[in-house]
């Protein structure tokens, strides 16, 4: 790659976005949703229920089927003050999101902690629908707060606890608190994995009878997952890509969706929303990681944020990365791949396995909006500025 993206100046990357252009609240019918599609240089306006008519016949959508957890719970203290904990991802590094969520009894979780300054030394409790949990302050380190969580309720497991107490984290700048809708209405209808603290929200558009329309134009999907953690919402805040961090989120493939991406080579796949082409980008790294390691390591393979960009082995092509994959896979006894990706997708970064996506519009100043500029380039800002123009809700 010509140019790092370690010195782009986050400021080119910006836009005014009113807060009247958001989307504060769903339409009743997802797929009443306006559609703007980018091809050859040129946009068409259309509705999110068209979409097959867009999508090659044949081609293969790759969806994020990550579930969103109920991660906000909201305590009070012995003044009656309150506190919302949410609860960002297990404290063990060895612990997968997928564990976490079946473990019973008891867990120490990486938190954020609203009115923090409001919880003493004291236990916090909560009691609803039947269950108890009692949150403990273990240990304060930077902006996080470990927590531990202790509950006893019919043999329920974390995930359980939190469906039947926890509040929806809905993003912050919707500047609203969640309702007890938004329990249904955000998560995708193909939401499986429970583990994401926000949405993968391009899925949010789709319904029973728009896959119904692709399913008849012989429009094929697989599944990737990528728990997305509170990281997604989090602003550039230095004034180039050097000075931020990218949060790391696990990732789970299956040995068999990457022989489908395999046996896929010619044909055009398009991914459902920034997460999942974060996802299948991956894979093709961690693929070069082993071919050009065969003997790497789990915690070796997963990728950091300048991996693309710092690397100095020579190119493959996707069919020998994802044969090393498989390779590497099967040599470890691995059925899927677990493991944390913070991999950031800017330009000049060129699309190594995705050749299109479906995604929302995005934050200014985002790292989401830079992944987007590295595949439409500086005609981000025409598309923009056509969705602003006429009405599209961002």
């Amino acid at each position: 790659m010509s140019k790092h993206p370690s010195g782009i100046d986050i400021n080119d990357y910006n836009y005014e976005l009113p807060q009247d252009k958001i989307a504060v609240y769903p339409l009743e019918k997802r797929d009443d949703s306006k559609l703007l599609v980018f091809k050859n240089k040129s946009i068409t306006d259309t509705f999110f229920k068209e979409i097959n008519r867009f999508l090659e016949e044949d081609s293969i959508l790759i969806f994020n089927n990550t579930r969103v957890i109920q991660a906000r719970l909201n305590f009070k203290n012995l003044k009656g003050q309150s506190i919302e904990v949410f609860c960002l991802e297990p404290n063990e590094s060895n612990l997968d999101l997928t564990q976490a969520m079946l473990t019973k009894e008891k867990i120490l979780w990486k938190c954020l902690v609203g009115n923090l300054k409001k919880w003493r030394n004291e236990d916090l409790i909560i009691l609803v629908n039947g269950v108890t949990i009692t949150a403990r302050l273990i240990e304060k380190f930077g902006e996080f707060v470990l927590v531990e969580f202790l509950w006893q309720s019919d043999n329920l497991n974390f995930a359980e606890v939190l469906e039947k107490i926890g509040a929806m984290p809905i993003p912050p700048y919707l500047k609203r608190n969640s309702e007890s809708s938004d329990a249904v209405r955000y998560q995708t209808i193909y939401a499986e994995k429970d583990g994401s603290v926000a949405a993968p929200t391009a899925g949010l558009h789709f319904t029973p009878e728009v896959s119904k329309k692709l399913k008849s134009k012989k429009i094929n999907s697989l599944y990737v997952t990528l728990h997305v953690g509170a990281g997604t919402f989090k602003p550039v805040k230095s004034s180039t890509l050097a000075g931020h961090s990218m949060h790391a989120e696990w990732m789970e493939v299956t040995k068999e969706t990457i022989e489908e991406l395999l046996a896929s080579e010619t044909k055009k796949k398009i991914v459902v929303g920034t997460t999942s082409l974060r996802t299948i980008e991956s894979l093709y790294w961690m693929g070069m990681k082993s071919f050009y390691d065969p003997a790497i390591k789990m915690g070796e393979i997963e990728l950091t944020q300048w991996d693309p960009y710092n690397n100095s082995y020579s190119q493959i092509s996707v069919k020998e990365s994802l044969t090393s994959l498989l390779t590497w896979m099967k040599k470890n006894n691995l059925q899927q791949l677990v493991c944390k990706t913070s991999i950031l997708i800017a330009p000049p970064y060129q699309l190594k396995i995705a050749d299109g996506i479906i995604t929302n519009f995005h934050q200014p100043q985002s790292t989401l909006l830079l992944l987007i500029s590295s595949i439409v380039g500086d005609a981000w800002k025409d598309i923009y500025n056509h969705a602003l123009i006429n009405n599209y809700r961002f």
